[in-house]
């Protein structure tokens, strides 16, 4: 079963892709993709999570089939086979 991870902006650069086809093990959740990427990619890994908290929400804003996750099941989200993700960096300031 195969995912389309696409990145913009900043994370485009970091993974060097805009776009990224992944196998993937049925039943696997959004936390057990991003922990399959840090595995395969670190630098783009830490990217994505962060690596204090194990947490996204710091980070970029997922989208899964143009749903952003925290309308769906957040990080337990279950992925199925075709699934788009795109992953948008989220720029802070104060």
């Amino acid at each position: 079963m195969v995912l389309t991870l696409r990145f913009i902006g900043a994370l485009r650069h970091i993974s060097g892709k805009t776009q990224l086809t992944i196998g993937y093990e049925e039943g696997m959740s959004l936390k057990g993709l991003l922990a399959k990427i840090d595995q395969e990619l670190p630098k783009l890994g830490k990217s994505l999570v962060d690596p204090h908290t194990d947490d996204s929400a710091s980070n970029p804003l997922i989208l899964i089939n143009g749903r952003e996750i925290s309308v769906l099941n957040g990080l337990e989200t279950e992925l199925s086979d075709g699934d788009e993700i795109v992953f948008v960096p989220v720029i802070h300031g104060g």
